[in-house]
């Protein structure tokens, strides 16, 4: 069985000392051979600023790909065509294109306020220079009308230009092969333009919810529950969380995952020991 492709997202850090703390995380992570790093961007470009010094920090330091979220909501197309060209000028060959969030306040969404605006966009501007992911939803977009627009909006993604997709984590495997099947109904070929599934480990119950609660994910019942039985016994919740995750991951390789990302929290465990209890590390 092929072994799926592996990559982490981090999050710029807000201080001196977690930028540090990121940096050795990255050291650590990129040992396992990783296919990308990718870099989140914060609402309307609020942490445009730090997204850019960690991902030059990070082109600096090794020969990873180094992937940034872009958003588009309230941007304007000549800042994002800047963006563009700096993120060439810098080596950048992938990118993560997403809708993103209007911050608390503005009404003004912008010139492209849809992900699928912004995908038409850069290859518009950059043609195929970039592989572009786009997001994907497996229980539904928490704003989308109904189940099927929202894959409708998906294949459209792909068919402006977007070469993958990475899903929002999810706990239910079926979920995952459910969209990956009404992709292939819809004519996506999803070797070629793969979904890759988003991995959530977890290692704190209170920040799951809130994650989930925002985003609309779901947690099954037995996990809540189990979670909720723990308390604040961590060790207990990393133990069962870690159980949980990598029964996901072992089911989705056995369907076939072409690859798997690892919204890693900026935390080296439990990536690493996912990762290597998976046996993804190539020799």
């Amino acid at each position: 069985m092929t072994k799926p492709a592996f990559s982490f997202e981090f999050f710029p850090a807000k201080t001196e000392q977690g930028h540090e703390k990121l940096l050795s995380t990255y050291d650590e992570l990129n040992k396992l051979s990783p296919a990308y790093f990718s870099v989140t961007y914060g609402a309307g470009g609020s942490t445009r600023r730090r997204t850019l010094d960690i991902v030059q920090a990070l082109c600096a330091r090794g020969d990873t790909d180094i992937a940034p979220h872009m958003s588009c909501i309230g941007d304007d197309k000549s800042e994002i065509a800047e963006l563009l060209d700096l993120y060439k000028s810098l080596g950048i060959s992938r990118l993560v294109a997403l809708r993103g969030d209007l911050p608390s306040g503005q009404v003004d969404i912008g010139e492209l306020p849809f992900a699928l605006d912004l995908v038409k966009f850069i290859r518009e501007h950059s043609g195929d220079h970039f592989r572009i992911e786009v997001a994907a939803y497996p229980e539904m977009h928490p704003q989308a009308r109904s189940f099927e627009l929202d894959v409708d909006n998906l294949v459209n993604k792909y068919k402006a230009g977007a070469n993958a997709s990475i899903t929002q984590f999810f706990y239910n495997a079926d979920s995952y092969l459910y969209l990956r099947e009404r992709l292939e109904k819809r004519g996506i070929d999803t070797v070629a333009q793969p979904l890759v599934a988003g991995i959530m480990p977890i290692t704190n119950s209170s920040n799951l919810m809130r994650f989930a609660d925002s985003c609309g994910a779901d947690i099954p019942r037995y996990v809540r529950k189990q979670l909720a039985d723990f308390g604040d016994d961590s060790k207990a919740i990393r133990e069962f969380g870690f159980e949980v995750v990598y029964r996901l991951c072992e089911r989705l390789i056995s369907e076939g995952v072409p690859a798997m990302h690892f919204y890693s929290m900026n935390k080296v465990e439990p990536n690493k020991r996912l990762i290597e209890a998976l046996g993804l590390v190539h020799q």
